[in-house]
């Protein structure tokens, strides 16, 4: 057998190195295929009846009656929603704007008169006065 071998060539040639050994390897694939085949049919058909019944049920029917109360009356604050028997009573407040003006009376004067009568000293005072007299003259010859 060496001599076939000698005569293909050397060793390194076919990959067949110092102690190595080539396996092949195989794969297997698979490929599925699939089709639709008729097994049967089914027909479905539909019937419908139709009856007609009376049915009486009685209707609630509610009616609202709105009232307006006006109040016109300072409160300190919003009064509550409250129910009296079959009705309800919203309150409904307005914020109105108040500009007042107050007399404050910051303080008081007291003011107090006293008259007394005093008796003056005799003084000394010198009066002027004068007196007038008005004459007519005739006036002078030659003018």
């Amino acid at each position: 057998m060496q001599d076939s071998i000698s005569k293909q060539g050397p060793p390194e040639a076919k990959g067949e190195a110092a102690g190595e050994l080539i396996v092949p390897v195989v794969a297997q694939e698979l490929e599925v295929n699939k089709r639709t085949v008729e097994s049967g049919r089914v027909r479905i058909t539909k019937e419908v009846h139709e009856r007609e019944e009376a049915v009486q049920e009685p209707l609630a029917r509610e009616q609202v009656f709105v009232e307006r109360v006006a109040i016109d009356r300072v409160v300190a604050e919003p009064p509550v929603t409250r129910q009296e028997g079959d009705t309800l009573v919203v309150p409904v407040v307005e914020e109105v704007l108040v500009v007042e003006k107050r007399l404050l009376l910051k303080e008081e004067l007291r003011i107090t008169r006293l008259r007394s009568i005093e008796r003056s000293p005799t003084a000394h005072v010198t009066l002027r006065s004068e007196e007038v007299h008005v004459e007519r003259v005739p006036p002078r010859d030659g003018q």
